[in-house]
């Protein structure tokens, strides 16, 4: 059914995401599909605290990220799930929802925390993703 998964993810709270990991190998073992795993970071170049960091500070962090993102995948995923690795920056939904028009996802999967009062139905992120997204998405409770 689902041939291209996204699986959202927050490399700061891996811990509070390991219902979504659950259902994002479900999903792809069940389906036959590709998973793809982004990470997004916040792009801090266009702000006043851009000129606060040193040159090359943004590469420099992209990279990193982007081996972190490969360890933590190795670690959490099956060894029998092929998984494509995205480490994107910017506003968290709009880089969620750009990569998933880039790689024509199927199913975006995404974690909800326990909702503050002003966010009650969902977090602000998951509650954008959700009604911007020209696929389905499964948002996971942890």
């Amino acid at each position: 059914m689902y041939q291209t998964i996204l699986l959202a993810v927050d490399l700061n709270d891996v811990k509070g995401q390991a219902k979504s990991i659950e259902v994002a190998v479900e999903q792809t073992r069940g389906c036959g599909g590709d998973l793809h795993v982004a990470n997004v970071l916040p792009d801090y170049g266009m702000s006043i605290v851009g000129s606060f960091f040193p040159e090359g500070f943004e590469k420099k962090v992209l990279k990193d990220e982007e081996e972190r993102l490969a360890a933590w995948t190795k670690e959490a995923l099956p060894d029998d799930i092929a998984v494509h690795h995205h480490v994107l920056k910017g506003s968290i939904y709009e880089e969620i929802l750009k990569i998933a028009g880039t790689i024509k996802a199927d199913l975006i999967i995404i974690s909800a925390h326990r909702p503050d009062l002003k966010d009650f139905l969902l977090g602000p992120n998951a509650a954008r993703v959700v009604r911007h997204a020209d696929c389905s998405v499964l948002v996971v409770r942890e």
